[in-house]
């Protein structure tokens, strides 16, 4: 519940900043267009004592309203009802409640307005059917909203702080980064297919990469891209070893296909298990591609990190870790771990002292 706040209040802070900043750019725009404007009155005296000092809090101040409404609507739509209804419908229910509010919050700075700066507007119910300047707000407020989903999706594909830094070409040459990587695979795949079908087969993937998605952000962790039934996540270097993120995703992820064990089961006349690898290190990584422009990680963590989850279906173990990944954790009582030995794994020279963790 703590962390769910946190990224709650992570996404709070981001939208209201956000928010501010675009009111206040169009308290600008409107600022400089007020003597045009349509069923406005002004007095000589209220028109020369009207300044943008006095406009800017203002729309600041409307701002801070829409960036707490915008947060709170895609927090619970995300949580709640991404996954119940189609996106279509998440589209429109969300802009009507967008629409309602914003009537309510256009009518409470008429209000301020009047008080305050003596600007006269009127505002009586329905004032906003006919109000150009209404729906001129309306406009800009969709094209920011698009803006900020923009900014959001971007950042959510490319990581925290990442795409700032493709925006400025920092990864067209590539960087040497310290990261933990996860191979996540469905355990026993194969054979579920089978059983399932192609078409319910990848139902069951969808719903549990939707569950896992849950808990992605709680840990901080990063979706580099999905293969079939396998998720592949990483996290910067200290990210991932703080509070164990790496290894508490992995549990968390098992605790919560358990708690919706009657749901798969109804559905799918299964629970899904999934088996995880993990190793972290110095690694390149780069922007590749011109028509599909991604970020692509290359070296060996990568390689090792893969071949070390082909090692949990030999050894009878839902998670591997290398043993220099081990060390860094500097696991407590919360986690046990214990050695699988040294292992020649896939395609290496070395062998690797392999573990195992579980919780105690």
């Amino acid at each position: 519940m703590n962390k769910t706040l946190h990224t709650f209040f992570t996404h709070l802070w981001q939208s209201v900043l956000y928010w501010i900043l675009a009111m206040m750019l169009w308290g600008i725009f409107r600022y400089y267009g007020l003597p045009e404007e349509q069923g406005i009155r002004i007095e000589i005296e209220t028109k020369n004592a009207l300044q943008m000092k006095k406009i800017l809090p203002l729309f600041a101040f409307s701002g801070f309203l829409v960036g707490v409404l915008y947060a709170s609507v895609e927090f619970a739509f995300e949580k709640y009802a991404s996954k119940r209804y189609s996106i279509g419908l998440n589209i429109i229910l969300k802009t009507l409640i967008y629409l309602i509010f914003i009537i309510l919050i256009a009518t409470l700075m008429i209000e301020l307005g009047t008080n305050l700066l003596g600007v006269e507007k009127n505002n009586e119910l329905g004032w906003w059917r006919r109000d150009k300047g209404f729906w001129v707000t309306v406009l800009y407020f969709l094209v920011g909203s698009l803006v900020f989903s923009f900014i959001n999706i971007a950042s959510d594909k490319f990581g925290k702080g990442v795409f700032l830094k493709m925006l400025v070409g920092s990864y067209k040459k590539p960087q040497e980064e310290e990261r933990i990587f996860m191979f996540l695979d469905l355990k026993s795949s194969t054979t579920i297919a089978e059983v399932l079908g192609h078409f319910k087969y990848s139902q069951l993937i969808q719903d549990c990469f939707y569950d896992l998605n849950e808990i992605v952000p709680t840990y901080y962790a990063e979706i580099y891209q999905y293969v079939g039934d396998e998720a592949v996540l990483s996290w910067p270097y200290k990210k991932g070893l703080t509070n164990h993120n790496c290894v508490a995703l992995f549990f968390a992820f098992q605790d919560l296909l358990k708690l919706r064990n009657s749901y798969y089961m109804d559905k799918y006349g299964l629970i899904p298990e999934f088996k995880a690898g993990l190793h972290g290190g110095k690694l390149m990584v780069a922007e590749v591609g011109v028509v599909k422009k991604e970020l692509a990680f290359h070296g060996d963590v990568i390689n090792t990190s893969a071949r070390i989850q082909a090692e949990c279906n030999k050894h009878n173990v839902p998670v591997l870790l290398s043993e220099e990944l081990k060390n860094d954790l500097m696991v407590n009582g919360r986690y046990s771990t214990k050695s699988i030995g040294n292992l020649l794994l896939k395609g290496k020279k070395k062998e690797l002292n392999v573990f195992t963790i579980s919780q105690t």
